[in-house]
């Protein structure tokens, strides 16, 4: 009798033990399995989560949460910045910019064409939030993969301080930008503060080329949802 109470103490302790070391595995600011599953199972050019979608505007709706440093350096944030930077430069979108929500992983992650910058290359920023705006507020034209088809003219500041985090080294790392992407930048925060640039604009009208070509894109099922996506 004594060595089966032995045995099952042993046995609970285990069990403890094993649920202790789950718990560890998923520390906060890791990606989540379900995360991992849409990185890891979309195609090179990912779904975009859209505003007219019941399910896809409710999370479009939710504030992103930072990545801890162990996900900057995973395997798993470099197949999301590639699949993110194939999604926004694909024919289907051609954007010049994409917030992590809008590929259904809501993380503050970035991917933001540098027009400021010699070449003009898009690159992506972990755990970035805007520190700051100045410099003069003016009304420019925006549009949103997430709203296609639509164009609104929005205020935006022309200057902002950004902050992010290095994914090479995890230093923390402060810029100032300026002129439209500027404007870009405080166009994806807005993303991952559940913000959509209709919130904040004067107007908002249909944009027929775009329409149209989406009309296209859609008879090829470039825009379908997939079944197995759930969203969290």
């Amino acid at each position: 009798m004594k060595k089966t109470f032995f045995f099952l103490a042993v046995l609970l302790a285990a069990a403890g033990l094993w649920a202790l070391c789950l718990k560890v595995t998923v520390r906060e600011g890791d990606f989540t399995p379900a995360e991992r599953e849409i990185i890891t199972r979309n195609d090179s050019v990912m779904y975009v989560t859209l505003i007219s979608e019941p399910l896809d505007s409710a999370f479009l709706r939710t504030p992103s949460r930072e990545l801890s440093p162990r996900a900057i350096r995973s395997g798993e944030f470099r197949t999301l910045a590639a699949k993110m930077l194939a999604t926004v430069q694909s024919p289907q979108q051609g954007g010049v910019g994409i917030a992590a929500p809008q590929v259904g992983i809501g993380r503050r992650v970035i991917a933001v064409q540098r027009f400021d910058k010699d070449g003009e290359p898009f690159e992506v920023y972990p755990n970035v939030r805007i520190d700051s705006l100045f410099g003069e507020v003016v009304p420019g034209p925006e549009g949103c993969l997430s709203v296609p088809g639509k164009r609104g003219t929005v205020r935006r500041n022309r200057s902002v301080i950004i902050r992010f985090t290095n994914p090479e080294t995890l230093e923390t790392v402060v810029d100032t930008v300026h002129g439209f992407t500027a404007v870009i930048f405080q166009h994806e925060c807005d993303h991952l503060d559940g913000i959509m640039y209709t919130d904040r604009a004067d107007s908002v009208w249909t944009n027929p080329v775009r329409d149209a070509e989406r009309a296209a894109y859609d008879a090829l099922g470039l825009y379908r949802r997939p079944a197995w996506l759930k969203l969290e």
